[in-house]
């Protein structure tokens, strides 16, 4: 839907003489490639060159089909755009990486500009929906907890305390106190659980990040805290309450695995897109090095009680998927000796966009 007025407009962009041209190619913030009426590579920007592998003075006079296959169907694609189409399809691959892409094509003057998007993280889309239909299971299990099991047990604590007051009998206050004491045990580990479930306000106010970053991220003695922050990130629209239990949880996650060096970076993600969303994403990304987490873990450790953890509740990881997917957003991990990533993915909303 977007791609016939961003072409129309790059064709009003690139009459401009050559300099000027490759210019604004250069900072576009996707893979761009020209192509004369050939079908050969003219020009490339920077993040086509990397995504080829290969140089722009190596890349011009080449054919598009020399880097996509099949062939035939690049070839199809090229025909239709000299007959004043735009068009677009995901059957493509490297012909070197073999990774996935979808090419989009518009006419430009007498040739044709390509759109390159990489689709290697198409598994990382599934995984994500699936994460997304968890995420809504357990938010159902949680509502039904919380009129289920929360009643009886304010019932339960208030005959236990009762009991405790009514009698001089030492061990039956003992008795009473070790139920209080394991009723309110229950208490807590239930209203972790709810957090997992819907949130009747999730109203968004504009927040500073970077001030929310500083003020939960405290090193502790032995800590190297380093931040590498994007200044020019605008107010991030967010329920500032439930972002900061995320970014507690994050942190309280890198401390407990013995980590002695941790690193915030956030900066815009412009090759990033998010369901749903149309405008510019934000990434925060924590970086650390403490014990990685095992292999066989990662699948699912967004689940709720699943942890590595000894000791762990195993909903920490849980609470901070369901609040970035509140916020519209996404989460990902990966983690090896010496380096556990976790990068948040949000969309930069404004006021208006949110009321609608």
């Amino acid at each position: 839907m977007l791609l016939k007025p961003i072409f129309s407009g790059w064709k009003g962009a690139f009459r401009l003489p050559l300099n000027l041209k490759e210019i604004a190619i250069s900072n576009l913030p996707l893979p761009m490639l020209l192509l004369d009426g050939e079908g050969k590579i003219t020009h490339a920007n920077i993040l086509a060159e990397e995504q080829l592998g290969t140089s722009v003075r190596k890349l011009a006079g080449r054919h598009l089909s020399d880097f996509f296959e099949p062939s035939s169907e690049v070839n199809t694609m090229l025909e239709r755009v000299s007959r004043g189409e735009t068009v677009t399809d995901d059957a493509f691959s490297g012909r070197f990486t073999h990774a996935p892409y979808s090419l989009h094509l518009g006419p430009h003057e007498s040739g044709a500009i390509v759109l390159l998007v990489p689709e290697g993280n198409r598994a990382e889309v599934e995984k994500q929906a699936k994460r997304q239909e968890m995420a809504e299971a357990v938010a159902r299990i949680a509502l039904e907890m919380a009129h289920e099991v929360k009643n009886p047990l304010a019932s339960l604590r208030g005959a236990s305390q009762w009991l405790s007051e009514q009698t001089v009998d030492r061990d039956v206050v003992e008795i009473s106190s070790h139920m209080l004491s394991e009723v309110d045990r229950i208490r807590d580990r239930i209203d972790t659980f709810l957090q997992l479930g819907p949130r009747a306000d999730i109203t968004m106010k504009p927040i500073n990040i970077h001030a929310l970053l500083d003020d939960v991220c405290r090193a502790p003695a032995g800590v190297q805290l380093h931040r590498t922050y994007d200044p020019s990130l605008p107010a991030l629209l967010a329920h500032e309450a439930r972002l900061r239990q995320a970014i507690e949880n994050l942190w309280s996650n890198a401390l407990e695995a013995g980590s002695t060096l941790v690193d915030w970076q956030t900066r815009m993600a412009p090759m990033v897109a998010l369901p749903g969303h149309q405008g510019p994403v934000v990434e925060l990304k924590i970086t650390s090095n403490g014990t990685p987490i095992p292999k066989s873990l990662m699948e699912h450790l967004f689940h709720p009680f699943v942890t590595g953890k000894e000791r762990g509740s195993g909903l920490g990881l849980a609470i901070v998927q369901r609040v970035v997917q509140e916020h519209g957003g996404r989460v990902q991990l990966s983690s090896e000796a010496g380096r556990t990533i976790f990068v948040l993915h949000l969309p930069l909303k404004n006021s208006a966009e949110e009321m609608a």
